[in-house]
């Protein structure tokens, strides 16, 4: 597999542990591998499609948080919910215009890219454009943008006086 920054071959260089929560909050732990790039010496870590980066759920919890929140089952509080919601509204125009940008310079799929989306739609309607509304949404939406080397790290920072 390639290098997301500079295209070049990865090597295996070790594992480690990631933690994440099910819809049910229960805890769960997952090996994943760590990998080195042979050219450019990053450090990449390959996360299966139903993580996504710095997120403690699982993408489905997060899925369902975002677009069926009057019918939302998970165990996270309130507070995690309106988070999730604030973190998606906040990058939800940047990751409309990576995956255009990457229709574009890559050509991922055959078919022709669908135009930018109106500003009438709500932002899951343009998602949902690009990456159809079905489940799955959110990881077929991540996968590019992190394989691309264009996902935004989100951790809260703290200030103190």
């Amino acid at each position: 597999m390639p290098c997301p920054c500079c295209g070049e071959k990865l090597n295996v260089i070790g594992s480690r542990r990631r933690n994440y929560r099910e819809r049910s909050g229960e805890k769960k732990v997952l090996v994943i591998r760590r990998l080195r790039c042979t050219d450019c010496q990053k450090i990449h870590h390959e996360l299966p499609d139903f993580l996504v980066p710095y997120k403690r759920y699982q993408a489905d919890c997060l899925e369902k948080a975002l677009s069926e929140p009057e019918t939302c089952d998970i165990a996270a509080d309130n507070a995690m919910i309106y988070r999730w919601e604030k973190w998606f509204c906040a990058l939800a125009d940047y990751w409309i215009n990576c995956l255009h940008a990457i229709h574009l310079c890559f050509q991922l799929e055959k078919d022709p890219v669908n135009p930018m989306p109106t500003g009438s739609l709500t932002v899951l309607e343009q998602l949902g454009q690009i990456v159809s509304t079905g489940s799955g949404w959110l990881s077929r939406m991540t996968r590019p943008i992190a394989n691309v080397n264009l996902w935004v790290q989100t951790r809260p920072t703290f200030l103190s006086e």
